[in-house]
């Protein structure tokens, strides 16, 4: 018998497992651990010409050599002095302000101009004063009202929805006077995406003001007249994308331009923001160096030809989690972590066996050294290479805080290879799961639950026992910001993948289940991203266990998240908009002039 035909029948009578012959087949499923039949028919496997997928990922348009010759002059002497005298001069403007709503405008300014984080103590005191005594803001304009109830709840306070119930008539409905009120508008849109899942009078107001916006917005596009092109361009953005949801590093270099052009600025405070973007996109610049070099002499890219090289675009994410400059330490590790994801979900999605699925997976479960002599050597280096980043990493934290963080690490490296393994199965056997199966391995599969676990342990300060054990049951904003990442990448990809042949996206699980159409299907996947929002703002008012600082971790990641996805695929198709992105926010300083 040839060794063709002994694989042929061993895999039936021992396996039973079934090639896959259609996709619209439902077959039942049921994820089998590692066994030493498993271990055999790999074996016996090695010694076939085995046919692997390919996605054909194109190569990083940021070659190794061009990141290394990225420099900035905005480096020491002079601008750290400059820095620091604009800094005095805009926290003197902010302490001087002369009542609540203009020094509720000059947080909203600074915040949206991304230099809020050199004023935390300045601005907390300052809205801590305004929601215990609030006698000059809650007043019947809309705008100082809409103004000082998002800035409250981006702080944490919680702000009552019905701070709005004088902006509706007799009939319950919004006033119709308030249609007219276009800074009235776009600010009440801008608040409704604060609201939790209880408020009721903000989903009321997210109505409200999105159909009168979307009428002004549409009448200029048509007509051609605009008293205030300030007020259309902040309307036009906010329908878009809300504030709430932007990444806030690309929004801050956005509002500069938008904040130079269109109003009549405080140059003081432009130039601080102008100097203050350009010497922390110098610190990237320094961050991302030192990632690419880890990337290059791990040679991953080199040795395993069939993965993304994407070092570029994963520290760009980092910087949509933390850009702030002191936050360096996190950006370089978790540049590390997502190439490692990367590089793991390409073995799982296109390359490797099922069985060699099967025996990579218990050995990262395992978490032993000894195991991965069982593996393929392509897998070998990549579990290598995963091993010993992740125990660097895990040293670098008991050294310098005494904390021993491996059982976190590697609970979330198992969990994530787990639900790799799902899905190649599915695939496999040409399942099509539930929405509700789907979403509950894809949350945990788009690998945030990893990358916030990372986070917490490379930006905190002072690790505790009681939020490690709280991330280790993945509180629900975990899980809420993975869902969000999850389902804004699968209305990017869903049509690219689906076309290669690759398991169902959220989309698809919902028509095939429900039979309506891709845009129904959409609408739904929206919808479940915006519950998913209301639940990260309940969380952010009613944590006592994680720092402020994962909080806004968890919510930048899904923020870079929705924009990296906004206009497709930006990370494995390096979009033109993630180029833009990365020029305009890494590469590129704003002239001061």
């Amino acid at each position: 018998m040839s060794l063709v035909s002994q694989l042929s029948s061993f895999l039936s009578n021992n396996l039973q497992l079934r090639l896959r012959v259609t996709r619209n087949r439902v077959l039942p499923f049921r994820v089998q651990p590692c066994t030493d039949t498993i271990k055999a028919a790999a074996k016996l496997c090695s010694d076939e010409v085995i046919f692997r997928r390919s996605a054909s990922y194109r190569p990083s348009k940021w070659d190794y050599q061009f990141i290394e010759s990225l420099t900035s002059e905005y480096v020491g002497e002079p601008y750290t002095t400059r820095i620091e005298e604009l800094k005095s001069e805009v926290k003197t403007k902010l302490e001087r302000a002369d009542n609540d709503l203009h020094e509720l405008e000059m947080i909203d300014t600074l915040q949206r101009l991304g230099v809020a984080y050199h004023f935390e103590d300045e601005i907390e005191r300052a809205l801590n004063s305004i929601y215990i005594n609030p006698k000059n803001c809650r007043t019947k304009d809309l705008y100082a009202t809409a103004l000082e109830f998002r800035l409250l709840r981006q702080q944490g306070y919680n702000i009552n929805q019905e701070v709005f119930d004088s902006f509706k008539d007799e009939q319950g409905k919004f006033k119709a006077c308030l249609c007219d009120d276009i800074k009235g508008l776009v600010c009440l849109y801008e608040a409704s995406f604060l609201s939790v899942r209880s408020d009721n009078i903000l989903d009321e107001a997210k109505d409200f003001a999105r159909k009168n916006l979307e009428i002004y917005v549409n009448e200029i596009k048509i007509n051609g007249c605009n008293d205030s092109a300030y007020l259309f361009t902040l309307a036009s953005h906010a329908l878009e994308l809300p504030l709430h949801w932007r990444m806030q590093r690309s929004e801050a270099m956005w509002f500069i331009h938008v904040y130079e052009n269109n109003v009549p600025y405080d140059p003081i405070i432009l130039q601080f923001a102008k100097l203050d973007f350009n010497m922390v996109q110098a610190i990237h610049q320094q961050d991302l160096q030192h990632a690419t070099s880890w990337w290059k002499k791990m040679g991953l890219g080199e040795k395993l030809e069939f993965v993304r090289a994407r070092p570029m675009e994963g520290f760009l994410w980092t910087v949509g989690g933390v850009f702030e400059p002191e936050f360096g330490y996190f950006r370089r590790m978790l540049t590390r972590v997502g190439a490692l994801v990367t590089v793991i979900d390409d073995i799982y999605d296109v390359y490797g066996t099922l069985d060699e699925l099967r025996l990579f997976t218990d050995v990262v479960v395992r978490w032993d050294i000894n195991a991965m002599e069982q593996l393929p050597h392509y897998m070998k280096i990549c579990f290598l290479a995963l091993y010993n980043s992740i125990n660097e990493m895990a040293f670098d934290l008991l050294k310098d805080q005494g904390f021993d963080v491996i059982p976190f690490l590697k609970k979330g490296w198992a969990d994530l290879c787990k639900s790799y393994l799902v899905e190649a199965e599915w695939y496999q056997n040409g399942y099509k799961p539930s929405m509700q199966e789907y979403l509950q391995n894809g949350w945990i599969s788009i690998s945030a639950p990893l990358l916030l676990v990372h986070a917490y342990f490379t930006a905190t300060n002072q690790i505790t026992d009681e939020a490690s054990q709280c991330l280790k049951g993945y509180p629900e904003i975990v899980r809420s910001s993975s869902l969000i990442t999850r389902l804004a990448d699968d209305l990017a990809t869903s049509s690219h993948e689906f076309t290669r042949g690759d398991n169902a996206k959220a989309m698809e699980c919902y028509a095939h289940e429900n039979g309506g159409s891709e845009a129904e299907a959409r609408d739904h996947v929206r919808a479940l991203i915006s519950e998913e929002w209301k639940k990260m703002n309940e969380y952010a008012i009613g944590n006592t266990i994680l720092s402020q600082t994962f909080i806004k971790m968890a919510k930048n990641l899904a923020r870079t998240s929705l924009c990296m996805y906004q206009f497709g695929d930006g990370f494995g198709a390096q979009n033109l908009e993630t180029r833009n992105h990365v020029i305009s926010l890494i590469i590129q300083p704003i002239p001061l002039s």
